[in-house]
C-alpha cells in the first residue's frame, strides 16, 4: 500500500491562513491552504498500514529499554526544573500576581516540554545547567497557555492538574494578567541564559517567539475556537492537523530546538531534532484526544469529555477511537527514525519520552 511522507503531511510547508469561511455555517473562520490538495479522510487514513498496527517497539528496543531508567530520569528533571522555576519567580510584590503566577506554575504537571529541552541539549553536548534557563521559559509559556485556555471566554475550564483552575481561584482579571506575565517573563528568563553564545541566545528566542505568536499556538487556538461546532462534513482533516500542529506540536518542537540550540548542535542536529519534534507533538494531542473520551476527570486530572461538549474538532470524532490509535503508533514510529544516528545512549531519554507520550494515561 502507498504511503503519505507524514512530515509532509504534518507539517505541510505552506502554514498561512487565508480569510475566508466554512460551507453552511454562519460562523467566522481561517481557511487552511495546505500544500497537499484537499483531501477526503479515507486519504489520510492511508498513512497507517497493516505492518504499522503492529506493535512500535520491537523485543530488543524493550530489553534496551529496560536499561534505561526513565522514571528516575523524568523524576530527577523534572525536579531539577521545579526548582528553577520556584527561584526564577519568587513571591514578591506585587504579592497576588505572582502568587497566581506561582499557582499554576507550580501546579505540578508531566514536565514534558523542559524534559524534551533538556534532553535535547544533552543529546548534543550541552549540559543541563546550560537549557535550564531555556526549559523554564518553555514551562512558563506553556503555563500561560493553560491559564489562558481554561479562561470563560476561551475552554471555560475549572479544573486542571486536579486543582482549581487559576480564574477560579483569582478572578479572571487576575488570570488574564498572571498569564501575561508569564508570557513576557519567559523571554527574560531566557535571556539570562549562560554559557551560551549571544548569537545563539537571540536565535532561541526568536525560534520561541515565532512558536508562541498569530503563525503558531495563537494561530492554533483562533481556528479551534473558530471551529467549535461546525459540523465535521464541513471542514477537512487538514484543518484538525493545523490545529494541533499549532496549538500543542509547537511548543513541544520549540522546546526540543531550543534545547538543540544551546546546547551547542550543528543545524543538521537541530533540524532532525525539529522533526522528530513535530512528530511527537502530533503525537501528543492525537493521545490527548483520546484519552478526552476514554478516560475519567479523576484520571486526568482535568475535566474529562470536554472537547465532546463543547463539539470540538478532535481525532477520534473525524477518524474514529481504533484509526486514532493507529494514526499515533505510526507518528510513534516516524519519531523514533529521525532519531536515528545519534549517539545510541545519549538519545535514549528522547526515545524513552516518546513512548512515555504514546502511552501516558493522563
Amino acid at each position: 500500500m502507498a504511503t503519505v511522507n507524514l512530515i509532509t503531511l504534518v507539517y505541510p510547508s505552506v502554514r498561512r491562513p487565508i480569510p475566508g469561511s466554512i460551507p453552511g455555517s454562519n460562523k467566522s473562520f481561517l481557511k487552511i491552504q495546505p500544500l497537499l490538495h484537499r483531501r477526503k479522510l479515507s486519504s489520510v487514513l492511508s498513512v497507517v498500514t497493516k505492518e504499522d498496527s503492529n506493535s512500535i517497539i520491537h523485543e530488543d528496543d524493550e530489553e534496551e529499554n529496560l536499561k534505561f531508567d526513565f522514571m528516575s530520569y523524568m523524576i530527577g528533571k523534572a525536579d531539577s526544573v521545579n526548582k528553577a522555576l520556584d527561584s526564577a519567580v519568587s513571591l514578591r510584590e506585587p504579592i497576588k500576581i505572582h502568587e497566581a503566577m506561582r499557582y499554576s506554575l507550580l501546579a505540578g504537571g508531566k514536565r514534558v516540554r523542559p524534559v524534551l529541552c533538556i534532553a535535547a541539549c544533552e543529546l548534543v553536548g550541552g549540559e543541563e545547567s546550560v537549557a535550564l534557563p531555556a526549559a523554564c521559559a518553555v514551562e512558563m509559556i506553556h503555563t500561560m497557555s493553560l491559564i489562558h485556555d481554561d479562561l470563560p471566554c476561551m475552554d471555560n475550564d475549572d479544573l486542571r492538574r486536579g486543582k482549581p483552575t487559576n480564574h477560579k481561584v483569582y478572578g479572571e482579571d487576575i488570570a488574564v494578567l498572571a498569564g501575561d506575565a508569564l508570557l513576557s517573563f519567559a523571554f527574560e528568563h531566557l535571556s539570562t541564559s549562560e554559557d551560551v553564545s549571544p548569537a545563539r541566545v537571540v536565535r532561541a528566542i526568536r525560534e520561541l517567539a515565532k512558536a508562541v505568536g498569530s503563525d503558531g499556538l495563537v494561530a492554533g487556538q483562533v481556528v479551534d475556537l473558530s471551529c467549535e461546532g461546525i459540523d465535521q462534513n464541513d471542514v477537512g482533516l487538514e484543518v484538525l492537523e493545523f490545529i494541533h500542529v499549532h496549538k500543542t506540536a509547537v511548543l513541544l518542537e520549540a522546546a526540543t530546538v531550543l534545547g538543540a540550540i544551546v546546547g551547542g548542535g550543528s543545524d543538521e542536529e537541530i533540524e532532525k531534532l525539529r522533526r522528530f519534534a513535530r512528530c511527537i507533538g502530533l503525537l501528543f494531542q492525537v493521545v490527548d484526544d483520546i484519552l478526552d473520551v476514554t478516560k475519567s476527570s479523576e484520571e486526568l486530572g482535568k475535566t474529562a469529555g470536554k472537547d465532546l461538549i463543547a463539539d470540538k474538532l478532535t481525532y477520534p470524532k473525524l477518524m474514529g477511537l481504533e484509526k486514532s490509535k493507529e494514526f499515533a503508533e505510526k507518528l510513534l514510529r516516524d519519531a523514533q527514525e529521525q532519531l536515528q544516528g545519534f549517539d545510541s545512549n545519549k538519545v535514549k531519554p528522547l526515545l524513552a519520552l516518546a513512548n512515555y507520550i504514546a502511552k501516558r494515561q493522563n
